[in-house]
């Protein structure tokens, strides 16, 4: 226990010494959402979406944009540069574990994550009157499963590639789909029909739908839940399946 609290303190210290990475998972949701909220017609009730606001909408949009920073942008280089460097490796001979790193980086990216979710609720709520979640442990449930999905896919993709460059490109070639299918260029809600069940098959297009219903006050359907936790379990499996330490 001792050497994994060390292990987590050390990595602690590096993570806060990247203002670039923890500006895109901490700043950029609350900033972007912010930017949406002063375009006007975002702020008045739209009969096409039942009376919501598209602001509304694109607060859980947010909060899954801040997961999917943290687990596909922020952690898949930072797990390979540690793989590439052989610092997995020389680990291994140690009495600390490389399995001790990769969880003090899993605990860091969730909880900047967490933060960063925590953030544009509040941001919501106090500048545009976003109400808070109607159904508060359906939206924790279906956060931690966002959250857990979006991690297990960042894991995934280093799993699966050699080199740190190669982790950057095709985690941004998986990176903007996942944004789609979160809703971010349109809302879940705002798309066809016949593209919102297919978005509904993706972990972050139901994962968003999750969202937004706790956020209207009922419990998330349990299709939605249980399609992000499939993929997720699919992702850990295949995370540590094809996990490469050098």
């Amino acid at each position: 226990m001792s050497a994994s609290t060390a292990v987590l303190k050390a990595e602690f210290r590096l993570f806060v010494r990247e203002p670039l990475s923890l500006f895109w998972i901490i700043a950029f949701p609350t900033l972007l959402l912010t930017i949406l909220g002063l375009i006007p017609s975002f702020r008045e009730p739209n009969a096409d979406l039942g009376g919501s606001r598209m602001i509304e909408l694109y607060v859980p949009v947010n909060v899954l944009l801040a997961m999917i920073m943290s687990g596909i942008q922020a952690l898949p280089p930072v797990l390979s540069g540690y793989r590439e460097r052989g610092i997995l490796r020389r680990m291994s001979t140690t009495p600390v574990r490389p399995a001790s790193l990769l969880a003090a980086q899993i605990v860091l990216h969730f909880a900047a994550a967490l933060g960063s979710a925590l953030l544009v609720v509040a941001v919501g709520r106090l500048a545009f009157g976003v109400a808070l979640p109607g159904q508060l442990p359906g939206y924790l449930l279906a956060l931690l499963l966002g959250a857990l999905s979006a991690l297990a896919l960042g894991a995934a993709v280093t799993a699966v590639t050699p080199t740190s460059k190669a982790t950057t490109v095709v985690g941004s070639a998986v990176f903007f789909p996942m944004m789609f299918f979160a809703g971010l260029w349109t809302p879940v809600q705002a798309m066809p029909g016949l593209l919102q069940r297919i978005v509904g098959y993706f972990p972050f297009g139901a994962a968003s739908q999750a969202l937004n219903q706790a956020a209207e006050g009922g419990w998330p359907d349990w299709t939605n839940l249980g399609v992000t936790a499939a993929w997720a379990a699919v992702l850990i499996a295949a995370a540590v399946r094809w996990f490469r330490w050098e």
